[in-house]
């Protein structure tokens, strides 16, 4: 099931972006917009959208590249990471949020979705995830190890919906002081539902399975426990 139950088109300022849509099983259910790390919409993003939908969601990973490359995916190797990484030094943050926040809204559309909708990102998609909380209206919304967001907490009071921030204690792309900062400024709102969790013993992309360098098996599946609870928290069901 790892591979989309289809695609759907998301109109965008400059053209359409593509939206890859997993429905689960029983053909219906709250929505989850995917965003992709620098990767791509490859086999990890794949197999996480899969996930989603065994859990009942009907999934959306929208194309973020598509402006730079139309499909782009890469293998989790060094190769692959070089290449990813001249891809995102092209990627237009502003323009990629508001990309999201479309296919946020066609996500919703969909005739299958039954109760709310949120966001979930990882690497990269976990500053997008943060910043779509910030711009626009998501029903929750999950950052995973996301290194722009301790440059946008100062942004913290536009978002309305729940968000739970996921790091790990080791991230080599993200120092200490930076996760520090960013749940200083989440204890600051006073809000209980705004959430910072650390991994204690995980590095950058601990969830990623398909990347041997990062993932972390044992801070995966903590994390992810917390996620399916704060999902199902704030995401209704019919």
């Amino acid at each position: 099931m790892s591979d989309p139950t289809r695609t759907e088109p998301v109109a965008v300022d400059g053209g359409e972006m593509t939206l890859n849509v997993w429905v689960p099983p029983n053909g219906s259910g709250p929505g989850v917009l995917l965003i992709q790390e620098i990767f791509g919409v490859g086999s990890y993003i794949r197999a996480v959208a899969a996930r989603l939908a065994r859990d009942g969601y009907v999934v959306g990973a929208p194309d973020l590249f598509w402006r730079i490359e139309p499909g782009f995916q890469v293998e989790h190797d060094e190769e692959g990471l070089g290449k990813a990484f001249e891809t995102v030094g092209k990627f237009d943050f502003p323009q990629g949020v508001t990309d999201a926040v479309a296919a946020l809204a066609t996500l919703r559309g969909l005739p299958e979705i039954r109760g709310g909708t949120g966001v979930l990102g990882f690497c990269l998609g976990g500053t997008v995830a943060h910043l779509v909380a910030v711009a626009s209206d998501p029903d929750v919304a999950v950052s995973y190890y996301g290194s722009g967001v301790a440059d946008s907490v100062d942004q913290l009071g536009s978002i309305s919906c729940p968000v739970l921030y996921h790091f790990g204690g080791k991230d080599e792309y993200i120092p200490a002081e930076q996760v520090t900062a960013v749940r200083d400024a989440v204890a600051a709102t006073g809000r209980e539902d705004l959430r910072v969790e650390v991994q204690p013993a995980a590095g950058h992309a601990f969830d990623n399975h398909e990347a041997p360098m990062f993932h972390d098996a044992n801070a995966a599946a903590a994390a992810w426990a917390v996620t399916e609870s704060f999902l199902a928290e704030h995401l209704d069901r019919e």
